[in-house]
């Protein structure tokens, strides 16, 4: 999420866009909201899975958490855990990125315009770490 404020921030100067905290602000909100209704949608779609198995066992556990126990299990639970996990932040990253681009930027909606930005902002947190020998 960082990042993502990094990146709007840094967006919307270079465009001279005016209440930057604005489109910052709105930016964070966004993702987390894309983000809580995704992790939702998912925790929805788990459960209904498990639950659908039934029987007595499904909430007997005696206080321990092991109802996914065995669901993630071989290749396809690696893909269907990797998925569940990365597309609440992958899918609010682009919603942002669509936002900044048709909103803020007013630009054309391709590949380029809708990640640039990127490459220069980890450019510049990496320069950040450089010191010189005049500093002190």
């Amino acid at each position: 999420m960082i990042f993502v404020a990094i990146w709007i921030y840094q967006s919307a100067a270079r465009a001279k866009v005016s209440n930057m905290l604005f489109w910052v602000a709105g930016a964070a909100v966004t993702f987390f909201i894309v983000q809580f209704l995704l992790v939702e949608f998912d925790i929805t779609v788990l459960e209904s899975l498990r639950s659908s198995e039934g029987g007595e066992g499904y909430e007997d556990n005696n206080g321990a958490d092991r109802k996914n126990e065995g669901d993630f299990q071989g290749f396809g639970g690696v893909l269907e855990s990797l998925i569940f996990e990365l597309m609440p932040q992958i899918v609010g990253f682009l919603v942002v990125a669509v936002l900044r681009n048709r909103f803020m930027l007013k630009e054309t909606l391709n590949v380029t315009n809708l990640f640039s930005g990127l490459k220069e902002m980890f450019v510049g947190i990496k320069n950040s770490f450089k010191t010189t020998a005049n500093q002190e």
